[in-house]
């Protein structure tokens, strides 16, 4: 799943619940590096907009990855 804003990370989220803790730990971890990703993207074409859209998936994303207590 494409994580493009605060819903898609709610409903990526909302996804993992009926998941092992392992799937879900495995899926936040890539799905985290892939929005980190992306934020360096929009950081390097200077999109203010796309920086802080990411940075509020990542709370989302790293919130519930604390909820998991995934190091």
């Amino acid at each position: 799943m494409r994580i493009n804003n605060a819903n898609d990370a709610k409903d990526f989220i909302e996804s993992l619940r009926n998941k092992s803790i392992k799937a879900q730990s495995i899926q936040l971890v890539k799905a985290i590096e892939t929005t980190e990703l992306n934020q360096m993207y929009y950081e390097q074409k200077g999109s203010e907009r796309g920086v802080i859209r990411t940075e509020e998936c990542l709370t989302i994303l790293k919130n519930y990855r604390t909820i998991l207590q995934i190091d």
